[in-house]
C-alpha cells in the first residue's frame, strides 16, 4: 500500500467512529472517487479494522462504524496541530473572546493528557521547534484587562439563552449596582460591548454594557426568547468598531493620498465600503457607520495622508490634529 493510500486509509477510519459511521457517499464525496474506489476503501478499511461494524440504516443505506478505541492509539495528535490549537486560543484572546480561548485551553490539557508519555518528549520538542519557526509570540499593546468569571458566565448565557444578572458600574454612575439582562450578543473592538436588553427597561433600546466595568455577572435559570427582528451582524456593521451612535450614523467619505492609497486598499475599513480610484493616484472609501470617536483614533495614525470629506463632525475632529511626521503608516 503507497503512503498516500495509507493516510486515506487512517482519514476514513477516523470518519468511521462517528455515531453513524460512513457510507459509500460519503467516501466518494470526501475522497472524490467513483462508487468502485469507494467500495475498495470500504474492504480495506474492514480487512485493517477487524472490529468494523456493518449495518443498514434507517434511510436504506449502508453504512460502516468503527468503535474509536480500535484506532485510539493511532490518533495522537502532531506538532503542527497542537501548534495550530495554541495559535487559536492566542488568537481569541487577542480579539477578547476570553470564554472560548478558555473552552479551548480546557480541551488542550484534555488532548495533551492522552498523548501517550513515549511521544510526549519528540512531540514537544517538534513543537518547540515549529513555534520558534513562525515567530510565535503572544502580540504586544495595550488590551482591556480580563475577569475570567465574568467572562465565562457571559459565554454561558449567551449559549441558553440565560437572563445574565450583573453589578455595573456605567460611566455616570457613581457606584455600582446589579441589572437583569437578556444578553443577546458581543461587540469586539477597541473595547468589548455585551448587548443586551433591561429587563427593567423594556422600552425597545438594546443597551450597551462594557465588559470590563462588569464586576459581577451570574447566569440565571430563566430562558428568555431571543428578538427575531435582531441580527447582530447587521446590527454590528451599524458602528465603525465596537461602539454605536444612532445620532452618528451616516454616510463617511475618507479620501487617501496617491502615497498612501496603495497600503489603504490592503484594508478593509467596514464590510460595506466601496472603493473609488481616482486619476491621480488617490483613492476614496464610503462607508455608512457611527462611531465617529473610534474613527478618529484609527485615522489620526494615518498623519496627513488621509482627508475626510464627510461627515463635517467627523472633519472637525480628525483636520486640527492631521501630522506629516509619521515615518511609517498603518
Amino acid at each position: 500500500m503507497s503512503f498516500a493510500k495509507a493516510v486515506n486509509l487512517l482519514r476514513l477510519a477516523m470518519m468511521a467512529t462517528s455515531r453513524q459511521g460512513v457510507c459509500l457517499n460519503d467516501v466518494e464525496g470526501e475522497f472524490g472517487g467513483v462508487r468502485r474506489t469507494a467500495q475498495r476503501m470500504i474492504a480495506a478499511l474492514e480487512e485493517a479494522f477487524p472490529a468494523t461494524e456493518h449495518y443498514v440504516g434507517d434511510d436504506g443505506r449502508h453504512y460502516w462504524r468503527l468503535p474509536s478505541r480500535a484506532v485510539a492509539p493511532l490518533l495522537t495528535p502532531s506538532a503542527e496541530e497542537l501548534v495550530s490549537l495554541k495559535s487559536a486560543i492566542t488568537e481569541l484572546e487577542r480579539v477578547d473572546m476570553n470564554g472560548e480561548a478558555i473552552q479551548l485551553q480546557s480541551l488542550e490539557r484534555k488532548v495533551r493528557a492522552l498523548i501517550p508519555s513515549d511521544r510526549t518528549l519528540r512531540l514537544a520538542t517538534d513543537e518547540e521547534a515549529l513555534l520558534e519557526a513562525m515567530g510565535f509570540a503572544a502580540r504586544p499593546g495595550p488590551r482591556p484587562s480580563m475577569n475570567e468569571a465574568v467572562d465565562l458566565a457571559i459565554s454561558e448565557a449567551l449559549k441558553g439563552p440565560f437572563e445574565l444578572r450583573i453589578r455595573y458600574k456605567g460611566r455616570g454612575d457613581a457606584k455600582p449596582s446589579w441589572r437583569t439582562i437578556e444578553p443577546l450578543g458581543l461587540l469586539l473592538g477597541s473595547r468589548r460591548y455585551l448587548v443586551g436588553i433591561d429587563t427593567a427597561k423594556r422600552d425597545g433600546r438594546y443597551r450597551h454594557y462594557r465588559v470590563e466595568d462588569i464586576l459581577e455577572a451570574q447566569v440565571q435559570t430563566r430562558i428568555f426568547i431571543y428578538p427575531v427582528e435582531f441580527d447582530l451582524g447587521e446590527y454590528a456593521t451599524r458602528a465603525f468598531g465596537s461602539y454605536h451612535h444612532e445620532a452618528e450614523y451616516g454616510e463617511v467619505i475618507w479620501k487617501f493620498s496617491p502615497e498612501a492609497a496603495d497600503r489603504a486598499a490592503r484594508f478593509q475599513f467596514h464590510p460595506s465600503q466601496e472603493i473609488e480610484h481616482l486619476d491621480d493616484g488617490s483613492m476614496l472609501v464610503r462607508f455608512k457607520a457611527s462611531g465617529h470617536l473610534e474613527m478618529s483614533w484609527h485615522l489620526y495614525a494615518w498623519g496627513d495622508s488621509v482627508e475626510v470629506l464627510a461627515p463635517p463632525s467627523l472633519i472637525e475632529m480628525v483636520h486640527p490634529y492631521r501630522r506629516s511626521d509619521f515615518a511609517a503608516l498603518p
